[in-house]
């Protein structure tokens, strides 16, 4: 991509000089005229009438230079009056005894004005031509970059360094309400002006008022703004949908290992039951019926995270946030687990946090689920939580052979088995649904090790409000 090009502000259309210079040129017509005059007086018996009006042509040039086109004109007059009064006979009158002395004044007084405006029409000129390269320079280089890599901060910036403005920034108004796509500058409204980019988007900006030539640039640059955004956009919309399709075959290829072993359990199981020349004893027929309910509940619970995986992939989740307390989270979420496999050690004292039930439950339960199962016989996974900085943390602890550091980032993607698990066990979604329900409610989560060995996963959960 092209480095964007310095921003530089654009000058005010058919506006000449600025008033600093003007007021400049004032201020030297005020000091030189003077001076002069009484230089000249000094020599007044030396030289003619018409060598001196010289002279003051040459101020009446160097302040219209300096101040444009109204302290030219001033500069004249005053220099015709300054002559007429002290170097043209009869002195100290406005009289003018010579027919030459008046053709000399008429004619100076017609040239300087004329300078003076030459000068205004040059200054209007040279203002324009470099208005007119600066806004080449603006939409050459928005145009000449790729739609797809264009930075909208980094034009906005442009745009508002250009035409001097407080703040710039790309609204869009869908539904009935407005939200801001990207903005520069210091001040994000109110918008003094707001350039039509799309059917949903408008370039809004906060500053001093604009002439049309500006509003026809503005125009242009707002349509490529526009065109960037829909671009990227879309392109986001593409990466989106590529992921989501990326996901669901591995959904599909995964569904074809894991649900495999569980419907081959439930089939056998059944159609053991099933068979008329086999009388089953009581305790053969139970061990049979709990393989059957041990393979429901596994499927059922692959379903259910293959649901939720597809939810978070295609961006449904939803938080209801709500004030809830975490003891309550945590016992809901270990209840289907062995009795006696998790140890807790939950203060009465936390205040209550932040997050949406349902979600936090099913991510502390798989946490657990995790945490149960890689921590080996005779131990216990844990469960602590404390305050810590504004934020309860949630601390789910095993004592396996956890996972080392270079792929705590790659545990969270889906499918991702870090161990030595068989493929029937689980679908590897436990962990991304975890970061993916944690995401929607703002809640960080944070993996380390455990002392001692193991993995230990932390919930950093922000506390209520109240």
């Amino acid at each position: 991509m092209s480095e964007a090009r310095p921003a530089r502000e654009l000058p005010r259309p058919a506006a000449g000089l600025s008033a600093r210079r003007r007021w400049w040129g004032v201020g030297v017509a005020a000091v030189g005229l003077p001076l002069l005059t009484v230089g000249l007086e000094s020599i007044l018996d030396d030289y003619r009438l018409g060598t001196l009006l010289l002279l003051y042509l040459l101020v009446v040039v160097i302040v219209a230079a300096i101040g444009g086109w109204w302290p030219g004109v001033l500069a004249a007059v005053s220099s015709v009056a300054a002559a007429n009064w002290y170097l043209t006979p009869p002195f100290n009158t406005f009289a003018v005894a010579s027919r030459d002395s008046v053709i000399e004044l008429v004619v100076f007084a017609v040239v300087a004005v004329i300078v003076s405006a030459a000068v205004e029409i040059a200054a209007r000129d040279r203002s324009r031509a470099s208005r007119s390269r600066i806004e080449a320079d603006l939409l050459s280089d928005v145009a000449s970059r790729p739609a797809a890599t264009l930075s909208l901060p980094e034009m906005l910036e442009q745009v508002r360094a250009t035409f001097g403005m407080s703040g710039v920034a790309l609204l869009r108004s869908r539904g009935g309400t407005e939200s801001v796509v990207a903005a520069a500058g210091p001040e994000a409204g109110p918008w003094s002006l707001r350039v039509p980019a799309s059917a949903e988007l408008s370039l809004a900006l906060s500053g001093p008022e604009l002439f049309a030539e500006d509003r026809s640039v503005l125009q242009r640059l707002a349509a490529a703004a526009a065109r960037a955004w829909e671009t990227q956009h879309l392109s986001t919309l593409a990466d989106r949908l590529t992921e989501a399709d990326q996901v669901r075959s591995a959904l599909l290829a995964s569904v074809g290992h894991d649900l495999r072993t569980p419907l081959s359990s439930l089939k056998a199981a059944v159609s053991s039951l099933r068979q008329d020349d086999v009388d089953w004893a009581p305790d053969e027929r139970a061990e049979l019926l709990a393989t059957i309910e041990e393979s429901a509940d596994r499927l059922d619970d692959l379903i259910a995270n293959i649901l939720d995986m597809t939810r978070i992939q295609v961006g449904a989740i939803a938080p209801h946030l709500d004030d809830v307390a975490v003891d309550e989270i945590v016992a809901l979420a270990a209840l289907d687990l062995p009795p006696g496999s998790v140890r807790m050690d939950i203060p009465d004292s936390l205040p209550l946090i932040r997050a949406d039930s349902g979600l936090l439950e099913r991510a502390v339960a798989n946490l657990l689920d995790n945490a149960v199962r890689h921590t080996p016989p005779g131990l216990r996974a844990e469960v602590t939580a404390r305050l810590s900085r504004g934020a309860v943390e949630v601390a789910i602890v095993d004592h396996g052979a956890g996972v080392p550091t270079h792929l705590w980032e790659a545990m969270f993607q889906p499918f991702q088995r870090l161990d030595d698990t068989a493929i029937g066990v689980g679908t590897g979604l436990g962990l991304a649904i975890v970061e993916g329900f944690c995401t929607a409610m703002d809640v960080e989560v944070l993996p380390s090790e455990t002392a001692g060995g193991g993995l230990t996963m932390t919930l950093r959960i922000p506390v209520a409000r109240s």
